[in-house]
């Protein structure tokens, strides 16, 4: 398979898994998020989501992957995304003053 570029996510829909945790690698959150890729280059990566916000992902393209087609069950919602093209996870750890 071919190495992704940020082209290659414009105007696709990603599936957005990010996971926080405190500086004592203890687990705070879990969110699933998803869109359309609006804009993407070596500043930023812009997805507007599901529900219309814009949300922006770091623009480091090895947290993303190609989807293999299927069901994808967001936990926190019920809500059912058929056959995305692109996964990106994310583990976050937050700062003493975050968590």
């Amino acid at each position: 398979m071919d190495e992704i570029v940020f082209s290659d996510l414009v105007d696709k829909i990603i599936l957005i898994g990010i996971t926080y945790y405190t500086a004592d690698n203890e687990l705070v959150e879990q969110k699933q998020l998803w869109g359309r890729v609006v804009e993407a280059n070596e500043d930023e990566i812009l997805v507007k989501l599901s529900n219309g916000e814009l949300f922006e992902l770091p623009p480091d393209l090895s947290s993303t992957k190609l989807a293999v087609p299927g069901e994808y069950r967001l936990r926190s919602t019920g809500e059912l995304i058929v056959d995305p093209d692109y996964l990106s996870t994310w583990n976050v750890t937050l700062n003493a003053e975050d968590s």
